[in-house]
């Protein structure tokens, strides 16, 4: 089994800097693993979207289709999702640098399309420092000491949703995924904690 550490570049974002600056280049040297900014990956597959809102495909490195995704995400607010968790990470898949023109389709749509062809086996939401108010880039970060993890990205990303104060109802591509099958937003197993004992009402914008 062969494990891999990947981020794609952003619009205003290096992946490549960001793996050093944030010491995850150097953990997986370290460590032995492998890392990779997608956008440099040259084989890449296409992938329909059967009933797409937003998109009818999407072109993503080969090894991304071909391999088991865990999404770690990070526990913050958004200013056009409200919330950016383990399904909101999945955009973090799509090599493109300008990632602005997917913006323009209405995100929570653009969400559901990708989730609908690369659905992650294991969603991971790191919340130990969050961050809250104008996410993902203007907000203050929040001390929460939490991790919420699942193989269910619907339910996982619902109980983060009630953790930070929001109901999953509420957020366009949680309540879409539930109605389309993708997972639970209510009946859902917690282990460990309550969520009420970790609950924090986020601030919005």
């Amino acid at each position: 089994m062969e494990i891999l550490v990947v981020e794609s570049d952003a619009t205003v974002t290096n992946a490549t800097k960001a793996f050093k600056v944030t010491g995850m280049a150097e953990m997986c040297e370290r460590n032995g693993v492998e890392w990779l900014n997608l956008r440099h990956v040259k084989d890449r597959v296409e992938l329909p979207i059967p009933d797409g809102l937003a998109l009818k495909k999407i072109t993503v490195p080969k090894i991304v289709a071909e391999s088991a995704v865990i999404s770690a995400a990070k526990m913050k607010t958004h200013s056009e999702t409200k919330v950016t968790l383990g399904m909101k990470n999945m955009f973090g898949l799509l090599p493109d640098k300008f990632k602005g023109r997917y913006h323009m389709r209405g995100m929570h749509k653009v969400i559901l399309d990708i989730n609908t062809v690369l659905r992650p086996a294991l969603t991971v939401i790191d919340g130990f420092v969050a961050m809250e108010g104008r996410g993902p880039v203007h907000g203050k970060s929040v001390q929460m000491d939490t991790i919420i993890a699942g193989a269910d990205p619907v339910a996982t990303d619902s109980t983060a949703s009630r953790v930070m104060g929001f109901d999953p109802h509420g957020i366009g591509h949680i309540s879409m995924a539930y109605e389309k099958g993708f997972g639970e937003i209510d009946d859902i197993d917690v282990l460990g904690d309550d969520i009420e004992n970790v609950k924090r009402v986020f601030k919005r914008l």
